[in-house]
C-alpha cells in the first residue's frame, strides 16, 4: 500500500472517506508511480475489483465485505435473498456477473 494512510476501501470502512472520492484516488494512482496494480491501491480483491468495474454500485457492498471481514459474494448472496421490492435500486447487473462468475468456475 502506497499511502500511508491506507487504502481507499480501508478508509471508507473507518469513515474517513465518502465512495464518491473513490475518482480521487483513481486519478492519483494514474498520475504517479506506484508498483501495485489498481486494485491493490484501492484496497480491493481482484474479484472485487472486476465487480466495481462491471457495476460501480457494488462500492458500498465491497466496503461492507471489509467491515464485516467477509467475502463480498456473500454480501452479494444475502442481498439477492431479500424480496425484490426490498433491493429494487441495488446493483443487480453486480449479482448477476457473480453468478456468471460461479458458474464459469471463476467464483468460489
Amino acid at each position: 500500500m502506497s499511502n500511508q494512510l491506507g487504502t481507499f476501501v480501508e478508509r471508507c470502512a473507518r469513515g474517513e472517506l465518502l465512495l464518491e472520492e473513490i475518482d480521487d484516488f483513481v486519478d492519483e494512482w494514474h498520475d504517479e508511480d506506484y508498483d501495485e496494480e489498481l486494485h491493490e491501491y484501492l484496497g480491493m480483491s481482484f474479484e472485487e475489483y472486476s465487480l466495481w468495474v462491471a457495476d460501480p454500485d457494488v462500492l458500498p457492498f465491497i466496503v461492507t465485505a471489509h467491515i464485516e471481514q467477509k467475502p463480498v459474494a456473500d454480501v452479494l448472496d444475502e442481498l439477492e435473498g431479500l424480496p425484490l421490492a426490498a433491493r429494487s435500486d441495488q446493483p443487480e447487473k453486480a449479482i448477476k456477473l457473480m453468478k456468471w462468475l460461479r458458474e464459469k468456475g471463476k467464483l468460489d
